[in-house]
């Protein structure tokens, strides 16, 4: 675009005012076009270049009267000191409203500051500013992962060449519940969730992240016994440091988000680890006897409750059995005292022979002759009636006795 009202400056008319002449509009309060309650506007770029090439040939093309050359051209002579001063001037105001343009890489957020105060944020792509020293731009990676290592310090160059990781006590040595002492080796990992807050509210975020993490840390390890800690509390431990982290910075407004807390180690310190060792040793084997011993216990004890059940069970069927032999003895007596009522005699009789008939089933018998005071061989006498043994004493005649004479009595 070219403006053709002769004027100088590359910006329009005359001194550099507006095409068409004259003074630009005055605000309310006198100031010029910056004057009054107006914003100033973002200039375009390509606007203010095109406006500055058609300055710069207008420019060039003007030349004094008397040294016009008929056929055209134009010598070195017409660039006098003053239209090189102007067009170095123009190049300047060039370079210092282009220093304006910015780019936003896709893992960043611009952070645009107006003398020093923050204004706003601009998306990935290609943006602008007013140029320094009225506007600035800060450009923190916003989805970059970081990470602080705490009681550790990996890729610490050795004499040797290597990179191993450096122990740091003083941060990793913790104090238990149970008053044992640990050595604590963990990972914060974070990412910046505010680009504000992140660069204005907070003076140094990864030491803060770090002093922070570490006080948790101590005051959750300081709330646990030694043995879950190096077992089986891993995961929560994380858990809740990762959580408790996060609510302690969202109070100082840090602007970032934990994503992760990881235990790397959780081990004693190793001026007592073999003792640590054994201790855990004896504690399994403690375990592992208390382990057997319930096995041995639920093994017998169901066994002795059935030995005892049986026991009680044939108890209780003896004292039903004795109990009723005790009622039929009872009606016995009382069916024979109602006979012995009755017939006396008979009564007596059958009693006494039954009396007998009890004691020498049980009794030895000895047969003794008749006139005769010596004790003649003992006879044997079967268990079966009639029956004799084959062998007998010559000196002694077979006496065949099947009962004892009854007599009354």
């Amino acid at each position: 675009m070219v403006w053709n009202s002769g004027g100088g400056g590359p910006w329009g008319g005359p001194g550099g005012n507006p095409p068409g002449g004259g003074r630009p509009p005055s605000g309310p309060n006198g100031g010029g076009p910056w004057g009054g309650r107006r914003r100033p506007q973002v200039p375009d770029p390509e606007q203010l270049l095109a406006r500055f090439m058609a300055w710069l040939r207008s420019l060039l093309a003007r030349r004094p009267a008397g040294r016009r050359r008929a056929g055209g051209g134009l010598p070195g002579g017409d660039l006098t000191p003053r239209r090189l001063a102007a067009i170095g001037i123009g190049v300047i105001v060039l370079a210092w409203l282009a220093s304006g343009i910015y780019i936003v890489q896709p893992d960043q957020k611009g952070v645009v500051l107006r003398f020093g105060a923050f204004v706003g944020t601009t998306l990935p792509g290609l943006n602008y500013h007013l140029p320094w020293p009225i506007e600035s731009v800060l450009l923190p990676a916003v989805t970059r992962i970081n990470r602080v290592e705490i009681g550790y310090r990996s890729g610490i160059l050795q004499p040797n060449g290597t990179t191993e990781a450096q122990e740091v006590p003083a941060e990793g040595l913790m104090l238990t519940g149970d008053q044992n002492i640990v050595d604590i080796n963990f990972t914060v990992f974070w990412r910046i969730r505010n680009a504000r807050d992140y660069l204005f509210d907070i003076l140094d975020p990864a030491a803060s992240i770090k002093a922070v993490g570490e006080s948790v840390m101590r005051e959750v390890v300081g709330h646990n016994p030694i043995e879950p800690l190096l077992t089986t509390a891993r995961f929560a431990i994380e858990t809740q440091v990762r959580q408790h982290m996060q609510d302690i910075l969202d109070q100082y407004a840090a602007g970032v988000e934990i994503t992760e807390v990881q235990l790397l180690k959780v081990d004693p310190p190793p001026e007592v680890i073999d003792s640590f060792r054994d201790v855990q040793r004896a504690g399994t084997d403690a375990d592992r006897a208390r382990n057997t011993a319930d096995a041995y216990r639920n093994d017998i004890v169901p066994r002795a409750r059935g030995d005892a059940a049986r026991i009680v069970a044939e108890a209780e069927a003896a004292k039903a059995a004795e109990i009723a032999n005790a009622n039929g003895e009872a009606e016995r007596f009382l069916s024979v005292l109602a006979a012995y009522r009755d017939t006396k005699a008979i009564t007596l009789q059958r009693l006494y022979i039954e009396t007998i008939e009890t004691v020498l089933e049980h009794a030895h018998t000895v047969v003794l002759g008749s006139g005769s005071a010596q004790v003649l061989p003992l006879l044997t006498l079967p268990s079966t009636p009639g029956h004799l043994p084959s062998v007998l004493s010559p000196a002694t005649p077979a006496v065949p006795i099947t009962s004892a004479p009854k007599t009354a009595p």
